[in-house]
């Protein structure tokens, strides 16, 4: 049994080898279906200790999923260099994003599926890890636009707007790439880039679309 291999070490390192078994173990075959007995015997400890250490399987969830939330987050922010130019800025980010979630696609679907559909307390988690990634996009769009002598006074809903649709086809484009066996994270960032920066680079030169019959503010300026 798992509780006749455990062996003395500290806890911060037990701990992870308990997470680390719950991620994956959850991505396997889903919260509710996941055995606290098989997490106890991935981890190599009795399941006595999993609850001494992280009280009950609700709070070992939540735990998986502000670990994996801190990693995803940490992996973006540290790629990308302020003092880049703005396309290249979001472009390490981005592949930063993607690089992550394809080389630990468990933790991926521990925060985007599983996290989600298993009730408010744990949609919540996943909901600040979108706010906190969104709030920073919005932060490199805003810079960017700040640098751009033809979009410093794109209104700040817009940006925030911008953001949200950004993140939200980036975490698409994740689930999408982490199940087509043929995809990379380089194709996915190059896809992504393609579809956002293009308009985002033109928005950022002056450059606007309007619906038809409404003039663009580009035009209006002319």
């Amino acid at each position: 049994m798992g509780g006749g291999r455990t062996r003395r070490m500290p806890r911060a390192e037990r701990e992870r080898q308990m997470l680390d078994a719950a991620v994956e173990i959850i991505a396997r075959h889903g919260y509710t279906a996941a055995s606290m007995d098989e997490i106890a015997e991935l981890a190599g400890v009795s399941k006595p200790l999993v609850y001494l250490y992280l009280n009950s399987k609700d709070d070992l969830f939540t735990a998986c999923i502000r670990r994996e939330a801190a990693a995803l987050t940490e992996a973006v922010r540290a790629a990308v260099r302020p003092a880049l130019p703005a396309d290249r800025r979001l472009w390490d980010g981005v592949r930063a994003f993607f690089t992550y979630t394809a080389e630990h696609p468990d933790g991926w679907t521990v925060l985007h599926l599983q996290a989600r559909t298993h009730g408010p307390r744990f949609a919540a988690e996943a909901d600040a890890l979108r706010a906190e990634m969104t709030a920073f996009v919005t932060r490199l769009i805003a810079t960017a636009a700040q640098e751009s002598p033809h979009s410093r006074d794109l209104p700040a809903r817009e940006i925030e707007g911008l953001a949200a649709a950004l993140v939200g086809a980036a975490e698409s484009l994740a689930d999408w790439t982490n199940t087509t066996p043929t995809a990379t994270a380089t194709q996915a960032s190059t896809t992504l880039m393609n579809f956002a920066w293009t308009g985002l680079g033109n928005l950022l030169s002056g450059n606007r679309w309007a619906p038809p019959g409404v003039a663009s503010p580009t035009a209006a300026r002319q």
